[in-house]
């Protein structure tokens, strides 16, 4: 399989927002993406872009993509944020996902990072056993928690 990875272009988004939906339906939550193509263009490309992103091409068309950004930890200092990285099912098997992450780990290290973080479902045993594979540290000491609009904005 031929295929390249390069960084993503405003023009990617709408094949992006794609793999994300195709990655909703697969985590059986189809309804809970509500960002848009608008959204994303000026999150991602604006002036005042707060993320940055990889895709993988193959047959001509975006197969893959690897969605992340900055963030700040009180302890380590600068690291790296790994929204997403999603692999359309058709083109699994063929080391894209691989290297697309090893795309973000080069990131990490062109940044001097001391810390890269991400999340997998518990019971997304493939992706589960691919972290494996980089010597992840698998963390179940720790409790995600969230606010979503609906509870921000009922805060003070």
């Amino acid at each position: 399989m031929n295929y390249t990875i390069r960084k993503a272009v405003k023009n990617d988004v709408p094949a992006i927002l794609g793999l994300v939906i195709e990655l909703a339906e697969y985590e059986k939550d189809p309804d809970a993406v509500e960002v848009t193509i608008s959204e994303m263009e000026a999150d991602g490309f604006g002036p005042h872009a707060i993320y940055s992103a990889f895709v993988a091409e193959a047959d001509n068309k975006i197969v893959g993509m690897a969605l992340y950004y900055v963030k700040y930890s009180t302890w380590k200092g600068k690291a790296i944020y790994l929204d997403d990285i999603i692999v359309n099912e058709k083109y699994r098997r063929y080391g894209i996902g691989a290297k697309l992450f090893e795309e973000i780990v080069r990131v990490c290290k062109e940044m001097g990072v001391r810390k890269m973080d991400w999340q997998v479902l518990d019971w997304n045993e493939p992706a589960i056993q691919f972290y494996k594979k980089y010597n992840t540290v698998f963390d179940h000491e720790w409790v995600n928690c969230k606010l979503y609009k609906e509870q921000i904005d009922k805060v003070v």
